[in-house]
């Protein structure tokens, strides 16, 4: 049984300071180490089920954030920049089950620790053929593109709450419980890492209960920016079209091109965002 594992940050057991999602930040190191050990208690609830092999990519901002030193040694990882599929690199049909660590609630939702959606401040709302769309659905799209159920999603209680309503009976853990954006109520790292590791395990085992997520082809992602400056320069991508002051538009019956897009969308807007000034 191979099982793929996308673990990003914000919803990582201890964090909720911007600050320890980024290089050179106050507290990085430690979330690093603190996120390499959530994505360890996956791994081996994977490995208490059966899996024979568990893949795992870094999908957190620079994606050199988990800490191959201290990852279990029965598994292998995915590292560093330049991956076509972001959050999904690597995976593909040949799974049988994706499992989603660290992940965080959609744009706007009030509890939901360190909410977004793919970008920090760029991005106000991202919709996907019409439903409201965060991290979790994207990904979990992709992973019904390709035939793979997710069956574990871990993060704070607001990212729960979003999987069980894209995802119905999926297994959640919840490792904090927000109270604003960057406050919440925490489990201690034994507490919430014994907890994923019995979770992963206990999804694995009862794998017949799920099915992909599947999105009808074709698919059109809707995104609301912060600025109209963002939005002209991610709509001189081809295939991308303005439809609104602030929103573009893109149709494609390939998911994949959907998750290789915003990858050009976070350079193309983050760089604009930079240079923008005050009213960028």
């Amino acid at each position: 049984m191979k099982v793929y594992l996308s673990v990003d940050m914000e919803g990582v057991t201890g964090l909720t300071d911007p600050e320890e999602m980024h290089t050179g930040g106050r507290g990085y190191e430690r979330g690093c180490e603190l996120m390499t050990a959530d994505a360890n208690a996956a791994v081996a609830g994977a490995f208490d089920a059966g899996a024979g092999t568990v893949l795992v990519n870094d999908a957190h901002g620079s994606t050199k954030n988990l800490r191959i030193d201290l990852l279990d040694p029965r598994a292998s990882l995915i590292r560093g920049p330049g991956k076509a599929q972001r959050m999904a690199q690597g995976l593909d049909g040949t799974f049988a089950a994706a499992c989603f660590v660290g992940y965080h609630a959609r744009a706007g939702v009030q509890d939901g620790v360190l909410n977004h959606t793919w970008m920090g401040k760029e991005i106000q709302n991202v919709e996907l053929n019409g439903e409201p769309c965060g991290e979790t659905r994207l990904v979990a799209a992709c992973a019904g593109y390709h035939g793979v159920p997710v069956v574990l999603v871990t993060g704070d209680e607001a990212v729960g709450e979003e999987a069980r309503e894209v995802l119905g009976d999926v297994e959640t853990v919840a490792v904090k419980k927000g109270i604003d954006k960057f406050s919440a109520e925490l489990l201690p790292p034994s507490v919430a890492q014994a907890r994923i590791r019995e979770a992963a395990a206990r999804a694995l085992g009862r794998l017949g209960d799920f099915t992909p997520y599947r999105v009808e082809a074709p698919y059109t992602l809707g995104v609301e920016w912060n600025s109209t400056a963002i939005a002209a320069a991610v709509a001189l991508v081809p295939g991308v079209k303005q439809v609104g002051s602030r929103h573009t538009e893109f149709t494609t019956d390939d998911f994949t091109q959907i998750m290789a897009l915003f990858g050009i969308f976070a350079t193309i807007g983050g760089q604009v965002a930079c240079g923008s000034g005050p009213y960028g």
